[in-house]
């Protein structure tokens, strides 16, 4: 029998605790841990000795320190990033690496990056507390919006998550849709009705800019200050791929300044994100808890995708979409 270790995951086997049980019954013992992003790498040896699976949330960090003396068979990531996981060093401990399918996230997110698209353009959360104040008819000016049909919208990284918000905002809005992705084919963009453009370009003719591109030294702070500057100060900006695709001191700039009109974001630099994060004080912000999964189809999907995982490693098989080429 093995020990599954639930790491950063709070959701897992809440709403669907038959999940938990599933493991019980047929691997073992199931602990969930909260652990900071930050853990000493020995303390997670420690911790983790004698487990051999660890269905895995956004972070800690898993390195080849900690695989050198791990007792682990698989690491299920409870997402699809795995910017968390040395994946070359775990296939030479022979640990399987597996993620969830993109086709069971990119709905949620790219209806999150909606919701918060449409949330900002209208000042919902600024409309939405002046009720609850009493202020009905004061200074309405502070709701004064935006109208998002018939504009632009730019989109970085048009994989599964970037092509659905380009349907949703194309097909629902009436938007032209401009395309920045060095690893997008003309044909696919022509089929999607997508026009492929520099990033400068989107920037300076995108009403939405929305960001679903992979974490990468390439894409780390792919929208500095210079970049940033660039936008239409009537703009509103979507990040709903990873909090350090935007450098944020020079997006706390920029919305101070009134550059752009509104950041709406499901991820930060750090997570969780701390309470002196100036972000937080700014009233043309929305930021949500890296949530866009949290409805019941996307969740009993990854939660049943990870037990299957388990399952499978359990009794000699390999799990599915294996992210390590093992």
């Amino acid at each position: 029998m093995g020990k599954i270790a639930v790491i950063n995951i709070t959701s897992f086997g809440r709403e669907f605790p038959e999940f938990v049980e599933e493991l019980e019954v047929n691997v073992g013992k199931v602990e969930k841990f909260i652990l900071p992003a930050d853990i000493p790498v020995e303390e997670l040896i420690d911790l983790l000795k004698g487990y051999q699976y660890v269905l895995l949330g956004n972070y800690p960090y898993f390195g080849e320190t900690f695989f050198k003396q791990c007792d682990l068979k698989l690491i299920a990531r409870h997402g699809i990033g795995f910017n968390n996981i040395d994946l070359k060093s775990a296939k030479e401990h022979n640990i399987y690496v597996t993620s969830i399918p993109n086709e069971i996230e990119m709905y949620a997110v790219a209806e999150q990056a909606l919701a918060l698209t449409l949330s900002i353009s209208k000042n919902i959360v600024v409309a939405d507390d002046m009720v609850h104040q009493g202020e009905w008819n004061v200074n309405r000016q502070r709701i004064m919006g935006i109208q998002l049909t018939n504009k632009v919208t730019g989109i970085i990284g048009y994989g599964n998550i970037g092509s659905c918000y380009a349907q949703m905002m194309q097909h629902g809005l009436n938007n032209k849709v401009l395309v920045y992705d060095p690893y997008l084919s003309k044909e696919v963009a022509d089929k999607d009705g997508v026009t492929l453009v520099e990033l400068d370009e989107l920037l300076a003719k995108s009403d939405v800019v929305s960001l679903h591109a992979n974490l990468t030294k390439e894409t780390t702070h792919i929208l500095n200050e210079k970049n940033l500057s660039k936008m239409k100060t009537s703009a509103i900006l979507i990040n709903s791929g990873r909090g350090d695709l935007i450098d944020e001191k020079a997006l706390i700039k920029v919305l101070k300044e009134k550059k752009i009109f509104g950041y709406g974001a499901d991820v930060a630099s750090v997570e969780p994100m701390l309470k002196e994060n100036e972000l937080l004080t700014l009233p043309n912000v929305i930021i949500t808890p890296h949530s866009s999964i949290y409805n019941t189809d996307c969740m009993w999907q990854m939660n049943r995708k990870v037990v299957d995982d388990v399952c499978l490693v359990e009794v000699g098989s390999k799990p599915n979409n294996i992210i390590n080429d093992m």
